[in-house]
């Protein structure tokens, strides 16, 4: 069985939306749907039970954030395997049962994401690698990649470079769509996620975590999901949003490498290049009124 896990914080619509498209097109595996509510005053979450009385709807007294309600969630379920579902996807197909039998076939994949699109079908970098000097330098001087034939520069950067059409390990995976087996989730400390990041992160953190236990990261880029995202075009909630994303970054590398000269040379070369880009989106909605991704 499956335990599919759903936080909702003040997205009621979007959170049905997304419950319903898990039940019209699971079919090839057993589910339970735990959806948890994260102290929302959006509206009762005791409706979510009137739309779909099988689900098993947890309320949280506050807001636990994403890491801390899927806790919440995992500890409540019964499945060999858990499936971390944003409440802003849905499915088009039956995503869950592809999933679970590509996760099955390879005993040493620990996580598994699938390919994800906006809702006009524009693609979402959903398979990522770790970001490191090297990385970045390509990133910033990227006439240098195309030194390199397409295969190898997509499968080196992955993100943009990547096509998203071919099913590889990967280093990290985006936490919309992210499927494990419990018995990966024992070996974790505590035996549940990193709680440390109340938003934004997680994903790359449980990814690095799961790595060192010897196990890969898989991206299946056979089935696809819709994960909206966010919609808002409020350049400051943008930028602050972006802030926030930079200083868990940072921390991450802190855990992974240590406080040494390379956490501060990648510091370094990160914040100038981001804050580059910050600008330049700036500029670009303050001239245009567009608000670039």
């Amino acid at each position: 069985m499956v335990s599919v896990i759903i936080i909702n914080y003040n997205t009621f619509q979007l959170t049905c939306d997304c419950i319903a498209s898990v039940l019209h097109h699971t079919k090839g595996v057993s589910i339970e749907i735990i959806l948890v509510d994260n102290a929302s005053t959006e509206k009762d979450p005791q409706a979510f039970l009137d739309r779909f009385p099988t689900i098993n709807l947890l309320k949280s007294p506050k807001n636990l954030g994403f890491a801390g309600g899927n806790n919440l969630g995992i500890r409540a379920a019964k499945g060999d395997f858990i499936l971390l579902l944003n409440s802003d996807t849905y499915l088009l197909e039956d995503s869950i049962s592809q999933s679970v039998a590509a996760l099955e076939a390879d005993k040493k994949i620990g996580v598994l994401g699938c390919r994800q699109v906006f809702p006009d079908g524009t693609l979402q970098y959903s398979a990522r690698r770790f970001r490191t000097i090297s990385w970045e330098l390509f990133d910033l001087f990227r006439f240098l990649l195309f030194l390199f034939p397409a295969s190898i520069r997509s499968k080196k950067m992955l993100g943009q470079y990547f096509k998203h059409d071919q099913s590889m390990d990967v280093d990290w995976v985006n936490g919309a769509f992210f499927l494990f087996k419990r018995a990966v989730l024992s070996q974790l400390p505590r035996q549940e996620l990193d709680g440390r990041f109340f938003m934004y992160g997680e994903d790359v953190l449980w990814c690095e975590q799961i790595k060192k236990l010897g196990y890969s990261v898989y991206f299946l880029a056979a089935t696809t999901i819709v994960h909206i995202a966010s919609g808002s075009t409020a350049i400051q909630k943008q930028l602050q949003l972006r802030r926030v994303m930079m200083k868990n970054e940072l921390l991450i590398m802190q855990w992974r490498k240590g406080k040494g000269i390379y956490y501060y040379s990648f510091s370094f070369l990160f914040l100038a290049k981001e804050y580059l880009r910050l600008f330049i989106k700036w500029v670009v909605f303050k001239t245009t009124g567009n608000l670039i991704r």
